[in-house]
């Protein structure tokens, strides 16, 4: 379902008038119309989507009033007749991951992107669907690699028994494969959940996926 309406939420007058015109250009701009609007706060912004009308947000995150992160989730959940699109200069890996990972309807593209990835973002956007930039996804995919570097102080055996856990077998199928007993393998998943900061044996596995332990056909869940 299109937008019936979209908000631009940029308080930098030069890029506002940039992104209405590209709004304007675009096929279901023509054919569906919806209605363009501005918020100059975030007040004024959370005032405007209570009425429930379909509504794409254009939104410059660094330029508004938000006092957190967590805040803009909130109201994106609160609003679920509304999608967003961050449009900034830049946005920490830690943000990007937050916003991301905790709403579906939160997208993101940066300022230099080019003209044709900003018009299939605002498409995507007054489609009702989230968009994230290639740029976004690398600087994601990035920090997550960087923080499987930092944390993964496991041992050999550690790493063998994670590719095990990843592989679907059993405590038990482990233990007999290593010729070690059961008490010794809950000793070592208990040890490997802790280093990598996890709670359960389905992050676990994530983690031996995105580490390399295994080959996606071998990842289990």
């Amino acid at each position: 379902m299109n937008a019936e309406r979209v908000i631009i939420a940029d308080n930098q007058e030069l890029t506002a008038f940039a992104v209405e015109a590209i709004i304007r250009a675009l096929p279901e701009y023509a054919s569906g119309a919806p209605k363009v609007e501005y918020a100059s706060d975030c007040r004024q912004l959370s005032a405007m989507i209570r009425d429930k009308i379909h509504t794409a947000v254009i939104l410059d995150y660094t330029l508004f009033d938000f006092s957190t992160c967590e805040q803009l989730v909130i109201l994106s959940d609160s609003n679920p007749n509304v999608t967003f699109l961050l449009l900034s200069d830049e946005l920490t890996p830690d943000f990007l991951r937050y916003v991301i990972y905790n709403s579906q309807r939160i997208g993101v593209i940066y300022k230099d992107a080019s003209l044709y990835n900003l018009r299939e973002a605002m498409h995507y956007l007054i489609s009702g669907e989230r968009y994230i930039s290639q740029q976004a996804t690398k600087v994601l995919l990035a920090r997550d690699t960087e923080k499987e570097h930092h944390k993964d102080d496991l041992t050999q055996t550690e790493r063998e028994v994670l590719k095990a856990i990843a592989q679907g077998k059993t405590t038990k199928e482990i233990a007999a494969e290593r010729f070690s007993s059961i008490h010794t393998i809950n000793s070592h998943r208990k040890n490997i959940f802790r280093k990598l900061n996890v709670n359960c044996a389905h992050d676990a596995m994530k983690y031996a996926m995105r580490a390399g332990l295994v080959d996606e056909t071998d990842f289990y869940i």
